[in-house]
Protein backbone atom coordinates (compact mmCIF):
# COMPACT_ATOMS: atom_id res chain seq x y z
CA UNK A 1 0.00 0.00 0.00
CA UNK A 2 1.69 3.31 -0.72
CA UNK A 3 0.81 6.53 1.40
CA UNK A 4 -1.53 8.33 -0.38
CA UNK A 5 -4.66 7.42 2.08
CA UNK A 6 -5.07 11.04 3.32
CA UNK A 7 -4.45 12.48 -0.03
CA UNK A 8 -6.98 10.14 -1.68
CA UNK A 9 -9.73 10.18 0.52
CA UNK A 10 -9.30 14.61 0.59
CA UNK A 11 -9.43 14.17 -2.90
CA UNK A 12 -12.66 12.16 -3.24
CA UNK A 13 -14.28 14.29 -0.35
CA UNK A 14 -13.88 17.37 -2.78
CA UNK A 15 -14.96 15.49 -5.79
CA UNK A 16 -18.46 15.01 -4.02
CA UNK A 17 -18.49 18.49 -2.81
CA UNK A 18 -18.35 19.71 -6.27
CA UNK A 19 -21.00 17.48 -7.96
CA UNK A 20 -23.33 18.78 -5.04
CA UNK A 21 -22.21 22.26 -6.37
CA UNK A 22 -24.00 20.96 -9.95
CA UNK A 23 -20.28 21.81 -11.56
CA UNK A 24 -19.94 17.67 -12.37
CA UNK A 25 -22.01 17.69 -15.63
CA UNK A 26 -20.26 20.39 -17.22
CA UNK A 27 -16.76 19.17 -16.63
CA UNK A 28 -17.74 15.74 -17.55
CA UNK A 29 -19.58 17.52 -21.06
CA UNK A 30 -16.09 18.67 -21.52
CA UNK A 31 -14.12 16.16 -21.42
CA UNK A 32 -16.41 13.95 -23.54
CA UNK A 33 -16.29 16.51 -26.06
CA UNK A 34 -12.24 16.95 -25.82
CA UNK A 35 -12.25 13.08 -26.01
CA UNK A 36 -14.77 12.65 -29.34
CA UNK A 37 -12.77 15.20 -31.21
CA UNK A 38 -9.28 13.94 -30.43
CA UNK A 39 -10.13 9.98 -31.23
CA UNK A 40 -13.68 9.96 -33.28
CA UNK A 41 -16.91 9.65 -31.66
CA UNK A 42 -17.01 5.97 -31.24
CA UNK A 43 -16.32 4.93 -27.28
CA UNK A 44 -15.17 1.31 -28.96
CA UNK A 45 -12.42 2.40 -30.66
CA UNK A 46 -11.40 5.83 -28.46
CA UNK A 47 -10.51 4.95 -24.41
CA UNK A 48 -10.58 8.37 -23.44
CA UNK A 49 -14.41 8.91 -24.60
CA UNK A 50 -15.23 5.25 -23.73
CA UNK A 51 -13.80 6.74 -20.12
CA UNK A 52 -15.14 9.48 -20.17
CA UNK A 53 -18.91 8.22 -21.21
CA UNK A 54 -18.39 6.23 -18.15
CA UNK A 55 -17.62 8.52 -15.60
CA UNK A 56 -20.96 10.83 -16.96
CA UNK A 57 -23.21 7.83 -16.26
CA UNK A 58 -21.48 6.99 -12.90
CA UNK A 59 -22.82 10.23 -12.46
CA UNK A 60 -26.27 9.92 -13.47
CA UNK A 61 -25.78 11.84 -16.26
CA UNK A 62 -28.54 11.67 -18.88
CA UNK A 63 -28.25 9.80 -22.11
CA UNK A 64 -29.28 12.90 -24.54
CA UNK A 65 -26.62 15.20 -22.97
CA UNK A 66 -23.69 12.58 -23.74
CA UNK A 67 -24.97 12.22 -27.32
CA UNK A 68 -24.64 15.86 -27.76
CA UNK A 69 -21.49 16.43 -26.24
CA UNK A 70 -20.13 13.57 -28.29
CA UNK A 71 -21.90 15.36 -31.28
CA UNK A 72 -20.15 18.83 -30.63
CA UNK A 73 -16.76 17.02 -30.06
CA UNK A 74 -17.05 14.87 -33.44
CA UNK A 75 -18.47 18.02 -35.49
CA UNK A 76 -21.49 16.76 -35.89
CA UNK A 77 -23.53 19.61 -33.74
CA UNK A 78 -22.22 23.03 -33.60
CA UNK A 79 -19.91 23.95 -30.52
CA UNK A 80 -17.64 25.79 -28.57
CA UNK A 81 -13.77 24.85 -29.25
CA UNK A 82 -12.04 23.83 -25.77
CA UNK A 83 -8.79 24.20 -25.03
CA UNK A 84 -6.50 21.94 -22.20
CA UNK A 85 -3.95 23.70 -20.27
CA UNK A 86 -2.38 23.49 -16.76
CA UNK A 87 -1.29 26.38 -14.86
CA UNK A 88 0.89 25.83 -11.64
CA UNK A 89 1.49 28.03 -8.74
CA UNK A 90 1.79 27.53 -4.82
CA UNK A 91 -1.27 27.85 -1.86
CA UNK A 92 -0.43 29.40 2.30
CA UNK A 93 2.30 27.20 3.92
CA UNK A 94 4.27 26.34 0.30
CA UNK A 95 1.67 23.63 -0.98
CA UNK A 96 2.48 23.23 -4.37
CA UNK A 97 -0.83 23.69 -6.69
CA UNK A 98 -1.53 22.16 -10.43
CA UNK A 99 -4.51 23.41 -11.92
CA UNK A 100 -6.05 21.78 -15.54
CA UNK A 101 -8.41 24.05 -17.51
CA UNK A 102 -10.23 23.13 -20.38
CA UNK A 103 -11.64 26.61 -21.83
CA UNK A 104 -13.06 28.02 -24.82
CA UNK A 105 -11.25 31.61 -23.59
CA UNK A 106 -7.66 31.05 -22.82
CA UNK A 107 -7.47 34.56 -21.77
CA UNK A 108 -10.23 35.03 -19.63
CA UNK A 109 -8.84 31.84 -17.57
CA UNK A 110 -5.24 32.76 -17.09
CA UNK A 111 -6.61 36.10 -15.94
CA UNK A 112 -9.19 34.44 -13.46
CA UNK A 113 -6.64 31.60 -11.91
CA UNK A 114 -4.47 34.59 -11.40
CA UNK A 115 -6.65 36.30 -9.39
CA UNK A 116 -8.42 33.37 -7.33
CA UNK A 117 -4.95 32.40 -6.43
CA UNK A 118 -3.94 35.88 -5.43
CA UNK A 119 -6.92 36.28 -3.51
CA UNK A 120 -6.66 32.95 -1.07
CA UNK A 121 -3.23 34.26 -0.35
CA UNK A 122 -1.27 31.95 -3.13
CA UNK A 123 0.73 33.30 -6.38
CA UNK A 124 0.44 31.46 -9.63
CA UNK A 125 3.99 30.66 -10.90
CA UNK A 126 5.49 30.14 -14.02
CA UNK A 127 5.20 26.29 -16.68
CA UNK A 128 7.40 23.93 -14.90
CA UNK A 129 7.36 25.71 -11.44
CA UNK A 130 5.62 22.89 -9.44
CA UNK A 131 4.92 20.20 -11.96
CA UNK A 132 8.12 18.04 -11.23
CA UNK A 133 6.57 17.67 -7.64
CA UNK A 134 3.89 15.30 -8.97
CA UNK A 135 3.97 11.95 -11.19
CA UNK A 136 1.87 11.55 -13.68
CA UNK A 137 -1.03 7.97 -12.69
CA UNK A 138 -4.09 7.20 -13.55
CA UNK A 139 -6.41 6.64 -10.73
CA UNK A 140 -9.72 4.43 -10.81
CA UNK A 141 -12.20 4.89 -7.95
CA UNK A 142 -14.20 1.98 -6.30
CA UNK A 143 -16.67 1.53 -3.89
CA UNK A 144 -15.10 -0.55 -0.90
CA UNK A 145 -18.19 -2.71 -0.74
CA UNK A 146 -17.63 -3.88 -4.73
CA UNK A 147 -14.83 -5.66 -4.69
CA UNK A 148 -12.28 -6.97 -1.19
CA UNK A 149 -8.46 -5.39 -1.68
CA UNK A 150 -7.68 -9.00 -2.21
CA UNK A 151 -9.70 -9.06 -5.38
CA UNK A 152 -8.66 -5.84 -6.48
CA UNK A 153 -5.10 -6.42 -5.89
CA UNK A 154 -4.99 -9.37 -8.17
CA UNK A 155 -7.13 -7.97 -10.73
CA UNK A 156 -5.64 -4.79 -11.04
CA UNK A 157 -2.23 -5.71 -10.32
CA UNK A 158 -1.96 -8.70 -12.95
CA UNK A 159 -3.27 -5.34 -15.36
CA UNK A 160 -0.60 -3.37 -14.76
CA UNK A 161 -1.86 -1.35 -12.01
CA UNK A 162 1.15 -0.15 -9.31
CA UNK A 163 -0.90 -0.11 -6.26
CA UNK A 164 -4.26 -0.18 -4.71
CA UNK A 165 -4.84 2.36 -1.74
CA UNK A 166 -6.78 2.73 1.37
CA UNK A 167 -8.91 6.20 0.61
CA UNK A 168 -11.51 5.66 3.68
CA UNK A 169 -14.99 4.51 1.77
CA UNK A 170 -13.19 3.84 -1.07
CA UNK A 171 -10.64 2.18 -2.87
CA UNK A 172 -8.55 3.63 -5.23
CA UNK A 173 -6.44 2.20 -8.06
CA UNK A 174 -3.32 3.45 -9.08
CA UNK A 175 -1.91 2.77 -12.47
CA UNK A 176 0.75 3.92 -14.67
CA UNK A 177 -0.58 7.13 -17.11
CA UNK A 178 -0.38 4.70 -20.49
CA UNK A 179 -1.97 1.98 -18.56
CA UNK A 180 -5.11 3.75 -17.27
CA UNK A 181 -7.74 2.52 -19.74
CA UNK A 182 -6.03 -0.75 -19.74
CA UNK A 183 -6.65 -1.40 -16.57
CA UNK A 184 -10.00 0.29 -16.46
CA UNK A 185 -11.44 -2.14 -18.75
CA UNK A 186 -10.38 -5.32 -17.21
CA UNK A 187 -12.22 -4.26 -13.56
CA UNK A 188 -15.31 -3.52 -15.59
CA UNK A 189 -15.16 -6.62 -17.48
CA UNK A 190 -14.93 -8.36 -14.42
CA UNK A 191 -18.09 -6.81 -13.03
CA UNK A 192 -16.64 -4.65 -10.63
CA UNK A 193 -18.79 -0.98 -11.20
CA UNK A 194 -16.07 1.83 -11.29
CA UNK A 195 -16.92 5.59 -9.66
CA UNK A 196 -14.60 7.62 -11.24
CA UNK A 197 -11.55 6.68 -13.62
CA UNK A 198 -9.20 9.54 -14.87
CA UNK A 199 -5.64 10.52 -15.70
CA UNK A 200 -3.87 12.41 -12.41
CA UNK A 201 -1.44 13.98 -11.21
CA UNK A 202 -0.17 12.18 -7.79
CA UNK A 203 2.36 14.23 -5.28
CA UNK A 204 5.91 12.67 -4.83
CA UNK A 205 6.33 14.07 -1.48
CA UNK A 206 3.91 16.58 1.12
CA UNK A 207 3.99 19.50 3.01
CA UNK A 208 1.67 18.95 6.05
CA UNK A 209 -0.47 22.07 7.49
CA UNK A 210 -2.81 22.40 10.06
CA UNK A 211 -4.86 24.71 11.60
CA UNK A 212 -5.86 27.86 9.69
CA UNK A 213 -3.02 27.36 6.68
CA UNK A 214 -4.99 24.23 6.30
CA UNK A 215 -7.89 26.16 6.05
CA UNK A 216 -6.76 28.46 3.41
CA UNK A 217 -5.29 26.13 1.33
CA UNK A 218 -8.79 24.48 1.01
CA UNK A 219 -10.16 27.53 0.67
CA UNK A 220 -8.02 28.19 -2.43
CA UNK A 221 -8.32 24.51 -3.44
CA UNK A 222 -12.39 25.32 -3.91
CA UNK A 223 -12.24 28.37 -5.14
CA UNK A 224 -10.29 27.02 -7.71
CA UNK A 225 -12.53 24.02 -8.47
CA UNK A 226 -15.82 26.78 -8.49
CA UNK A 227 -14.44 28.02 -11.80
CA UNK A 228 -16.46 26.75 -15.05
CA UNK A 229 -13.17 26.41 -16.30
CA UNK A 230 -11.19 23.91 -13.82
CA UNK A 231 -11.44 20.61 -14.93
CA UNK A 232 -8.85 19.38 -12.29
CA UNK A 233 -7.03 20.70 -9.45
CA UNK A 234 -4.18 18.61 -7.64
CA UNK A 235 -1.74 19.46 -4.31
CA UNK A 236 0.67 17.91 -2.54
CA UNK A 237 -1.02 19.27 0.99
CA UNK A 238 -1.14 16.72 4.21
CA UNK A 239 -4.36 17.90 5.69
CA UNK A 240 -5.54 15.78 8.90
CA UNK A 241 -9.21 15.27 7.87
CA UNK A 242 -10.12 17.22 11.39
CA UNK A 243 -8.97 20.18 9.93
CA UNK A 244 -10.82 19.99 6.89
CA UNK A 245 -14.49 22.38 6.44
CA UNK A 246 -17.72 20.65 7.04
CA UNK A 247 -19.63 20.37 4.04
Amino acid sequence: MSGHNKWSSIKHKKGAADAKRGKLFTKLIKEITIAAKAGGGDPNGNPRLRTAVQNARAASMPVDNITRAIKKGTGELEGESFEELTYEGYAPGGVAIMVDVTTDNKNRSVSEIRRIFSKAGGNMGEAGCVGWMFEKKGQITIKKEVATEDKLMELALDAGADDVVDAGDFWQVLTPATELYAVNDVLQKAGIAIEESAASRIPTNTIKVEGKVAHQVMKLIEALEDNEDVSNVYDNSDIDPADMPEE
